[in-house]
This record gives C-alpha cells, structure tokens and sequence, in this order.
C-alpha cells in the first residue's frame, strides 16, 4: 500500500493491525529511554482503565459527570499535597501536559498585573516575564504567543538556573510575574523558590513593585512533595500564586496529563473562565485545547489511590536512590564529571573533561545507541554553550540491575573511545541530537 496515501478499499483491520506492528518494531525500547521524563511504565489495571475510558471526553462535564468528579477530587488532592491554603475547594484543572499549564498560568499572570495597570491609569502594553535562560521552551512559546517580552536570564559559569540576585535584577514594572523551575530540563537542579520570592519580597520593601512568581513544577511537583518534605518551594511561599505541574512526568501516568493549580480563586481571573452550554449543561472551562479524553485523569485518580502518599513516596525514593548510585558510578569512570547527582530531581548530568579532544559526548551519545541505551547528549543556552553534557533521567521501572548494565555498557563504550588515536570526523556523528522534555 502506497504509505502517502489511504488505500480506496483499506487492507483489513487484521493486514493494519500487522502492519503497523511490525514498523512500531523499529522505535526505541521505551525501558531503555534515559532521554524523556515522560512515564513509560504503568500497572495493568491502569492501562486498562485508560483502554475503558478513552471515550469519555473530559470536557463534556454534563454527560460525563464522574469523571468531572474525578478530575475535581485530583485538583483538591494536588492542592494538598501543595500545601495550598484551605479554601473550600481547591482552584485548578487537568491539562493536555505542562505546557498547556504553564500557558493557563501565565495568562492568569498576564492578565492580573494588567487589571492592576488598568485600575491605577498606567500604561498595559509592555508586560514583561522573567525566567531563567534554562526554562523549557513553552515559557518562550508563551511570550511569543502572547506577546510578552521574554526577559531570559543568561548563565554564567557556574550559574546554571536561576537566582535571587539576577531574578530582580530583570524585573521592573512591567514584570507580570518571575517563573521559577523546580526541576530544570538540563540538569535535573531546583531553583531556589522560596529565596527567589524572599528577593521579590524585599524588592517590593523598595520600590512597591509586588510581582507574583509561578512554579513550573513540571518534575519536581511529584518528587520534592514526598522526597525532600522540608523543601518550600509550593504554595508555603505566600509570593507563589500558581503551580503547574505533568502528571505524566513523575505523576506516574501515561501521556497526556497535566495539572495547574492556583493559590485561591482570586488568583485566576474571572474572565478567562468561558462557560458553554452547547453539550447539554452551563459548564465553565479554562483550557487552550477542548476535547480530550477522560482517560488520563482516570488513570491519574487511579495512581493516587492505589498507591497513597506513603506508595508514591516509596516509588520516587527508589528512583532517586537509583539516579544517584547511577552518577555515583559515573563520576568513578575517569574521563566524566558530573554536573549534577541526582540529589534533587531523580536526574543527573554529566560532561566529559577538558582533556579529552578526540572524542564528545554525542560520540558517547552514539555507542549507548547502539547498545539500545537512548542518553541524549546536548549544549547549554546561551552564554554556556561550551557547556556540552549528557543526561539520565531515572522513572518508575529503572532497577539498580539495569543501572548496573548501563554503567557496564557506559565503561565499554569509554574505553572504545579513549583508544582512538584520532578525533572522531564531525560528519561521523549526530552532534545536533535532540532531546526529550
């Protein structure tokens, strides 16, 4: 059959089915991704419920209610676990992922310091948002989008994410907020929240400015909850006024599923909230995309109540323990230092030392490839370029023995490398390789 285009009478559901399972075949092992942070293993019940669900649309509220009742038990659990304040009812919704949380929240953002410009006779038409030059590229999408200006702190040395002293450097009257990351792409590293915001707190002492800071916790909002406790970095800092974060990251569920949720009502401007009565009932709605199906809030509901707060603890120590016996062992294999340990995010990121020149971290990159080890070797943002690294990324079905066959594997690809006696030809490797958010 022709692959551009849709045969007149089809080749049966059976010919299809072999068809397309058999091409499948050539994609990637998805145990053996160390590239994405996106959940690639899920229990039984989970996938069939997802399987049974798939129809269901979530914004249909009014024909499908219960699963409008899951979604909204799910908002009220993450709220908790958020530590948001004890309103009567959480605020927040489910998302297609992150990014569609991460443009909610920053329209929320928009909007609110824009009412306030309105109400004092001030000038709207300059907002601005500051982040660190390391944030995913939905903050960049965003501001473009929505026609912000993109106020992107650069690194420096040392200086991988952002910090107090540079986030306020870059806001002014303008600001409609200072995106924090918990949970950098790079590197697996927390931005210190809870300094950032002390920073904006003593900014507005001076100059009366009172700028609101988001988390995109797209990672770390299921990790730090049940591994570092005592971190505040959630709505325990009066100054956060929105979280986002993907349940389908480390909230153990399939693709697509993400969550935002703010402080309090007043937090989320009124007018962004539609309400349509066209699929039966008046049913508010807050969302850049419309149907979706119900099954990865299901799926997500599921993964909350069978595991408990005590299962996901459990779940996300074991990944953390293994990401750092992972750098552990990497940091013992001479030509590699680590960038980061895995202390934080259950991910790590590692470079090559100065001395090596016959060989790069995308030559590294490729022997895993061929050993079906999928590790993605990539260059810092701007002002750190230089900066090339490789990085893992630990989830839920990482075992210490799988752990001990990529170290294995890792050792044998280095020490291939380290024997060459010439630099390895430019054209003889992917050095532009991606990598997975």
């Amino acid at each position: 059959m022709p692959v551009d285009e849709i045969a007149t009478a089809g080749v049966g559901a059976e010919a299809a089915y072999d068809l397309i399972s058999s091409e499948l075949l050539l994609d990637g092992s998805a145990r053996l991704n160390l590239a994405t942070f996106v959940t690639t293993s899920m229990p039984e019940r989970a996938a069939r419920l997802m399987a049974e669900t798939a129809d269901k649309n979530m914004i249909d509220k009014d024909e499908y209610p219960q699963t409008a009742e899951i979604e909204r038990r799910c908002v009220n659990m993450i709220a908790h676990l958020w530590s948001a304040p004890p309103n009567e009812e959480a605020t927040g919704c489910s998302t297609t992922g992150s990014s569609e949380a991460v443009m909610l929240s920053a329209m929320a953002l928009k909007w609110r310091w824009r009412e306030k410009r309105k109400a004092a006779g001030l000038p709207d038409d300059r907002p601005n948002l500051v982040t660190g030059a390391n944030v995913q590229v939905c903050w960049e999408k965003f501001c473009r989008y929505w026609d912000v200006e993109p106020r992107l702190v650069p690194l420096e040395g040392d200086r991988l994410h952002l910090t107090p002293e540079e986030a306020v450097k870059y806001c002014d009257e303008n600001t409609i907020g200072v995106a924090a990351v918990l949970g950098s792409t790079f590197d697996g590293s927390y931005e210190p929240v809870k300094e950032i915001a002390s920073a904006l707190d003593h900014l507005q002492e001076a100059t009366g400015l009172d700028i609101p800071v988001h988390v995109d916790a797209a990672s770390g909002g299921f990790i730090a909850p049940f591994i570092q406790p005592d971190l505040e970095w959630d709505f325990r800092v009066p100054r956060v006024q929105s979280i986002n974060a993907s349940g389908h990251k480390y909230g153990l569920v399939y693709p697509g599923v993400g969550w935002a949720i703010w402080r309090s009502p007043a937090a989320l401007p009124r007018d962004l909230i539609f309400d349509v009565n066209y699929l039966g009932g008046h049913m508010p709605t807050f969302s850049l995309n419309f149907s979706r199906p119900g099954s990865e809030v299901v799926a997500q509901y599921y993964m909350f109540t069978s595991l408990g707060f005590d299962g996901y603890r459990t779940v996300q120590q074991q990944s953390s323990a293994i990401a750092q016996y992972l750098a552990a062992g990497v940091a013992q294999i001479g030509p590699y230092r680590l960038v980061s340990d895995g202390s934080q995010l259950p991910v790590f990121a590692f470079s090559l030392n100065p001395e090596v020149t016959n060989y790069t971290v995308f030559d590294v990159s490729d022997r895993l490839r061929q050993q079906g080890w999928l590790v993605p070797a990539y260059t810092y943002p701007e002002n750190r370029q230089d900066l090339a690294v490789l990085r893992v990324v630990v989830r839920a079905g990482m075992t210490f023995d799988m752990a001990d066959l990529l170290l294995e594997d890792l050792r044998q690809r280095t020490a291939d490398l380290e024997s060459l006696k010439t630099e390895i030809p430019e054209g003889a490797t992917n050095r532009k390789q991606a990598f997975a958010h």
